[in-house]
């Protein structure tokens, strides 16, 4: 028999993920207690009794974001060997995760940056603790690939980071804005001839 405990948490589930849905599409700024209570058929006392005000909604997408992205991207890229190895995993994954989801609802870390790029609060730290946190991910693996002399070692781990990032966004743009269905495989040849630049 299904517990309450369960039926609890399916429903919180079932709010993040469609509060998710919304802020991909829509913008943080499009989340509110009310809308997520109307598209889910529930009260909007049942939906505030989960997860608090519209800012703890925000804050707990914004968290779940920063979890599913890890789990698609960073868990399995772990279990290759430190290195290039690791780092083509992450770009691999990152890059399917984008073809998957990102491309099709939209990536909270690109749109977010732009919907908070000048607003100070809460929303915008988090937000920017997860971007942060990611990027810090990303250059430990290019630096375990200069320390294992798969990269020269005179690069400059940061420059990467920015270039490998950059290389997302500009995927995000073409894909969403300009439609280009050929993105995502422009991307990762983007991220191949730049990673035989780097090779000793």
């Amino acid at each position: 028999m299904e517990t309450k405990t369960h039926r609890s948490g399916l429903t919180l589930t079932a709010i993040l993920d469609t509060a998710l849905a919304m802020a991909a599409q829509d913008g943080m700024e499009s989340l509110t207690i009310g809308e997520v209570a109307k598209r889910l058929g529930l009260s909007k006392s049942g939906v505030f009794s989960r997860v608090g005000s519209r800012e703890a909604l925000q804050i707990a997408v914004i968290e779940e974001y920063d979890r599913r992205f890890l789990q698609d991207v960073f868990v399995p890229a772990m279990r290759e060997p430190r290195g290039l190895p690791r780092l083509n995993a992450i770009m691999r994954l990152w890059l399917q995760r984008a073809r998957d989801q990102e491309i099709r609802q939209g990536c909270i870390y690109c749109a977010g940056a732009f919907e908070f790029d000048d607003r100070d609060g809460p929303l915008r730290d988090k937000l920017l603790e997860g971007i942060l946190g990611w990027r810090t991910a990303l250059k430990r693996t290019v630096i375990q690939a200069i320390d294992e002399g798969h990269l020269r070692f005179d690069i400059d781990a940061d420059q990467i980071v920015f270039e490998l990032d950059g290389l997302f966004v500009a995927l995000m743009r073409d894909a969403r804005f300009l439609r280009d269905p050929r993105a995502a495989d422009r991307a990762w040849a983007a991220y191949e001839r730049l990673i035989r630049s780097l090779q000793p």
